[in-house]
C-alpha cells in the first residue's frame, strides 16, 4: 500500500514519497526543496507559515498517490 501524506509528515519526507509532490508544494508557494526547514517542519507547520489550507494541500498530495494506484 502506498504511503499517504499526513499533516505530521515532514516536508522532506513528502518530497521523497512522490515526484509530483514538489510541483504541488510549489503551486501553493511552498518552494521547500532547498529550504533547511524542510527536514524539520511538518506539512502542517509549513502550511500554517504560508497561510495555506492544509486540508486542500493534503487532498491534492494524496490525489497523487490515488492516481498512482489506479
Amino acid at each position: 500500500m502506498a504511503t499517504r501524506f499526513t499533516k505530521e509528515m515532514r516536508i522532506f519526507e513528502a518530497l521523497q514519497i512522490h515526484p509530483g509532490a514538489k510541483d504541488v508544494l510549489a503551486r501553493y508557494g511552498m518552494n521547500c526543496l532547498f529550504c533547511m526547514g524542510a527536514t524539520m517542519e511538518s506539512l502542517e507547520s509549513g502550511a500554517k507559515m504560508h497561510a495555506i489550507n492544509l486540508e486542500k494541500l493534503l487532498a491534492e498530495l494524496n490525489g497523487l498517490v490515488d492516481r498512482q494506484k489506479a
